[in-house]
């Protein structure tokens, strides 16, 4: 079966989610932008868009054409091109609609999960549970005549387990996009050792034709991304806890992000994206690890009491953040949780006690936005951290301390074979998580 062939009928599982939506999008334009192929006129695509809500489903349906609409108009020029045999469509808002609706109408939304027994390729985007995933992928594959291939997005559950459990048989491998799927240009790719090589051959394609940036990972539970940031983010945790000894936890919290966003230069603060992500989901993620873990206990006491409370962080539908460790107003943080009095306290009531903690920051320092900009990165880091590590400064040592947290968990990653090298470990959290400079470096030594 060609590359075009098994593109001719796909499924998405968990198609109106946050992630799902985002990888029907890039699969409905690639499939679309194939059945424009000289050589594919007249066969049909067919892209089963699965959901358990049809509300999702409705919801879903917009938010592609919008999508399409972005998609269309920046190759309005390509599509002229492909158009050129139909003499009605003159002008171009005439052939991006009738993109788009190329585009819609190769999409099925539906709550039938039978329609994927008929797919060649299936992605899977459901929540990050083993036994879930083994059940869906496992009924899929008995009714499904065609040996289908299955790519899950788990950021997480090891493949192999999955590939076990369902009887897949080297059919399935991970295929991990960053959130957005549609913005973000990392792909983690995990197979197994029964991984079909055409299989992977496939994948690697798949992810050429959309652009993305592909970084392999070993088959351990987390892979490499979240190897690192569950690791990092504990560290953040347990570093506000450990303050909490000597001040209130909403100003330990206050200066533990503020830290690790700009002495460290990262686009956020490690409870900003904690929250980013979802209080809930990083308490799942750790809970799904923890047990492949050897000597190590990946676990928060705190993330639970916050799930406990109801504080949960996320993302509404409109992408605006949801309130967790911190408030958020317009984007701004104005506040952060104290989980004993369960309540938001404000940043102005404790701001002057926090500021006269970490002390005056040295000068040379450029913020994330800008410092991503600079031509020569590793010279400006060099002196940046070096001026920190002259620094007497609590922040300055507190900032010297993480980043060589981080650069440890990045060099434990290969050393325990979850990454093949440390550039792989770079690229990720350069890549997948916006960070200025690789985790692991010689700024911190």
């Amino acid at each position: 079966m060609t590359y075009d062939e098994r593109l001719q009928h796909v499924s998405v599982l968990g198609a109106a989610g946050k992630m799902g939506s985002g990888i029907l999008l890039l699969t409905a334009v690639e499939m679309a932008d194939l059945s424009l192929k000289p050589e594919n006129k007249g066969k049909r695509f067919v892209l089963n868009a699965i959901d358990l809500s049809d509300d999702g489903l409705a919801g879903l349906m917009d938010y592609l054409r919008a999508q399409v609409l972005k998609v269309a108009e920046k190759k309005a020029v390509w599509l002229r091109q492909m158009y050129s045999d139909r003499s009605d469509l003159i002008e171009n808002g005439e052939i991006i609609e009738q993109y788009i609706q190329d585009v819609l109408r190769m999409v099925r939304p539906t709550t039938a999960m039978e329609v994927a027994y008929r797919s060649n390729l299936i992605f899977e985007a459901v929540s990050e549970n083993k036994d879930l995933k083994i059940k869906i992928l496992s009924q899929i594959d008995r009714n499904n005549p065609n040996q289908a291939w299955y790519f899950t997005n788990t950021s997480s559950v090891p493949i192999h387990l999955i590939e076990e459990g369902a009887g897949l048989k080297g059919r399935v491998l991970g295929f991990h996009f960053y959130n957005p799927p549609a913005v973000q240009r990392l792909v983690e790719l995990i197979v197994t050792p029964n991984t079909l090589p055409e299989t992977r051959q496939f994948a690697l394609d798949y992810a050429k034709a959309l652009k993305k940036v592909v970084v392999p990972s070993n088959d351990f539970a987390g892979f490499i991304g979240n190897g690192h940031f569950m690791r990092d983010a504990l560290f953040g945790i347990n570093t506000a806890l450990g303050l909490a000894n000597e001040m209130p936890l909403p100003q330990a919290i206050y200066i533990v992000n503020k830290i690790s966003q700009d002495y460290l230069v990262r686009p956020m603060g490690i409870f900003q994206l904690i929250d980013y992500v979802g209080v809930d989901v990083v308490q799942f993620i750790m809970q799904v690890m923890n047990p492949f873990l050897a000597n190590e206990d990946l676990h928060s006491d705190l993330l639970d009491r916050m799930m406990t409370i109801g504080v949960k962080g996320g993302q509404f539908s409109s992408g605006a953040q949801k309130d967790g460790f911190l408030k958020y107003d317009k984007g701004a943080i104005t506040a952060v949780y104290d989980p004993d009095k369960q309540e938001y306290i404000a940043i102005e009531t404790f701001a002057a006690a926090a500021n006269e903690w970490m002390g005056t920051m040295p000068e040379g320092f450029v913020p994330w936005k800008n410092a991503i900009r600079i031509a020569d990165k590793d010279s400006h880091f060099k002196a940046w951290f070096g001026l920190l590590k002259q620094s007497n400064s609590k922040s300055a040592k507190l900032a010297i301390a993480y980043g060589k947290n981080s650069d440890a968990i990045g060099r434990k990653l290969v050393t325990d074979g979850v990454a093949n090298n440390t550039d792989d470990v770079n690229t990720v959290m350069l890549t997948g998580f916006f960070h200025a400079y690789g985790p692991v470096n010689e700024y911190f030594s």
